[in-house]
């Protein structure tokens, strides 16, 4: 049994370019990053700080907590030091657990590899000390255990999220190429998007941009839609403290928003999924859904706001042209019926990007998935709606 009070190193996990956003988040809850690189953050911090962590980052992949750095000099070596860890301080012998590992050294051919001799070391130590053995397997459901080998450093980690934290929890109804969650949250935050005003997502499919503002505007933390997490099942945890966080999560919920959230798309099918996505999220009451073609999407006027778009991007031959036209409509509706919002294109295509017929102010890197994406922001200022209108009544 380990002292879950007892601080460490603790690295927090992100997808590439999410760093910034990241580094930001933890410092707003009271965390100093301690050495900052492009996919992860070093910080200091408990076994008790990390259940804070998984259950209020919206940014962050995994929070992984430190247990031994070692010398590993060729992959003959990885069976002996493994098992000369004392695995049965951390986890029972009739638990379940898994191994993941990140390796880059030249010994190293098939990766699997490293998770079976980790885990062959494993069980045979406890075969040894104690008569029975662990099961084992590639589903998170129980204790997560981390290798990370470059070179010759090695370095053990718990996994205390286990399953990624980009899956929240409260999206049962997918829809075509969804975003995932926590690449929602990050994109949110690189709008600089006041939760005071409104926001508007058209094309919005299964919702995830517009319930992840939400979220955010109602101060409710990820953690309130997930039960299980890798840090669980470590011997020395107390399932009071989970359930006080727990608590204090719900009591921090804010129902009183200003914003204005509006999600829009074409399709009945799409909006019955958001709808149904928002309610398990608990917030569906802020998120006014319409079905209708993204230019009659509702604008209420403002002098700030954002108005957010993640089209298709054409991967398949012969689909860009066809987006071509989607994506000059959707520059034609940002100019005349968004004067005064930032707006904002999410696209993995740079040339249907340049059919928007609007310069850029600024284009923010990301990745979705593997594909490189930019999140294009125009600054809608030029002419008013208020001028519109007068020119149709005349």
């Amino acid at each position: 049994m380990i002292n879950f009070g007892k601080k460490g190193r603790v690295l927090v996990t992100c997808k590439d370019r999410f760093g910034s956003y990241l580094e930001d988040e933890l410092v707003n809850l009271g965390f100093k990053p301690l050495e900052i690189n492009r996919t992860n953050i070093a910080i200091e911090a408990s076994l008790e700080d990390c259940i804070f962590l998984n259950m209020h980052l919206r940014v962050a992949s995994h929070v992984l907590f430190e247990l031994k750095s070692f010398y590993l000099h060729h992959a003959r070596d990885i069976y002996r030091r493994i098992k000369a860890f004392p695995w049965e301080d951390y986890i029972e012998n009739d638990s379940y657990f898994s191994i993941v590992s990140n390796v880059d050294h030249e010994s190293i051919n098939n990766p699997l590899f490293v998770n079976v001799k980790a885990k062959d070391a494993i069980v045979d130590r406890f075969r040894e000390m104690t008569g029975r053995r662990p099961d084992s397997g590639s589903d998170f459901h129980g204790a997560v255990f981390q290798l990370y080998w470059r070179e010759t450093q090695a370095t053990l980690f718990i996994n205390t999220s286990g399953e990624t934290l980009s899956k929240r929890g409260y999206r049962k109804m997918p829809w075509k190429a969804p975003m995932v969650e926590n690449l929602a949250a990050t994109t949110i935050l690189a709008t600089e998007w006041d939760p005071n005003t409104p926001f508007i997502n058209p094309m919005c499919g299964a919702g995830t941009l517009a319930i992840e503002a939400a979220l955010i505007a109602s101060n409710r933390y990820p953690g309130l839609f997930r039960d299980n997490y890798s840090f669980m099942h470590i011997k020395g945890y107390n399932d009071s403290i989970y359930k006080l966080l727990k608590e204090q999560m719900v009591n921090k919920i804010n129902d009183n928003i200003s914003a204005q959230i509006v999600a829009s798309d074409i399709s009945e099918r799409a909006i019955f999924a958001a709808e149904e996505n928002a309610k398990l999220a608990g917030v569906i009451d802020h998120i006014k859904f319409e079905v209708v073609d993204f230019a009659e999407t509702t604008v209420p006027e403002t002098d700030q706001g954002v108005v957010i778009f993640n089209p298709e991007y054409g991967e398949r031959l012969g689909e860009e042209e066809e987006l071509a036209e989607t994506y000059k409509r959707i520059g034609d509706f940002m100019k005349q019926s968004c004067s005064g919002y930032n707006g904002y294109i999410f696209t993995g295509n740079p040339a249907l990007g340049k059919r928007v017929g609007l310069k850029p102010k600024r284009k923010i890197e990301f990745y979705n998935g593997t594909i490189e994406c930019r999140l294009l922001k125009y600054e809608l200022y030029q002419g008013s709606k208020k001028a519109k209108y007068n020119t149709s009544e005349e």
